[in-house]
């Protein structure tokens, strides 16, 4: 009852269509900004060659960041890359204005959460930050797609997998609720016959991606990004 309570409060009665007025970032200066020197460098990519609007962008954390195979995965797709390491949901959210509107999207792939969950977050705040993402796009890009990669399971937070798989349950049961909105399950292949984390699909570190890894990515993602 308690977390049902707490669910409650922090999504506020959401739909899909909430109104944005309840998920407004006070901007920060960027100085003082985390990410602050990533989101810059983004910006000096797009005044180099800023990409036509209507493409797929990934949006998101290291796994996004660290994936560089992205043009000859998809080929004939026009991807842009925002993903910084370390961040949480709430940053993607934070630099919206800066690293998602100025692209106006058709599809976002968003994977985030991961970080969150190491954080101390609850699965519920989970949702609560990705449904507080998901408002502004609708506020702002009315039109775009979004689809959330589940968070995937990884040796270095095996510990934590209980918080990982309700934090995925709970937002595929919220995309569930929207045409607009997609949860792509990659969770069950990243596991071995033992249930657990395959080890060939993780770095030494036991947390970030191998190419094999993101080959399963690719397999999943890729049937979404059809015209």
């Amino acid at each position: 009852m308690t977390r049902l309570l707490l669910l409650a409060a922090l999504l506020g009665g959401f739909t899909p269509l909430s109104a944005p007025a309840q998920t407004v970032v006070p901007p920060i200066p960027a100085v003082a900004a985390p990410f602050a020197d990533e989101i810059a460098a983004f910006e000096a990519a797009d005044k180099m060659a800023m990409p036509a609007p209507g493409g797929v962008l990934f949006l998101g954390s290291s796994s996004i960041r660290f994936w560089s195979t992205l043009v000859e995965d998809f080929p004939g797709v026009p991807v842009i890359n925002r993903g910084f390491g370390g961040s949480l949901i709430a940053d993607s959210l934070r630099y919206f204005d800066r690293i998602v509107l100025p692209y106006a999207p058709r599809t976002i792939v968003f994977y985030a959460g991961d970080n969150d969950i190491a954080a101390g977050r609850l699965p519920e705040q989970v949702l609560a930050d990705f449904h507080a993402l998901v408002v502004r796009v609708r506020a702002k890009l009315p039109e775009t797609r979004i689809l959330f990669i589940a968070i995937k399971p990884s040796i270095q937070r095996w510990a934590m997998v209980d918080r990982i798989r309700e934090a995925n349950r709970l937002v595929q049961a919220y995309a569930a609720t929207s045409p607009t909105l997609g949860f792509i399950d990659i969770f069950p292949a990243m596991l071995g016959p033992d249930s657990k984390p395959r080890p060939d699909l993780l770095r030494a570190d036991g947390l970030h991606m191998t190419p094999a890894g993101y080959a399963i990515w690719r397999g999943a993602v890729a049937p979404y990004l059809k015209p």
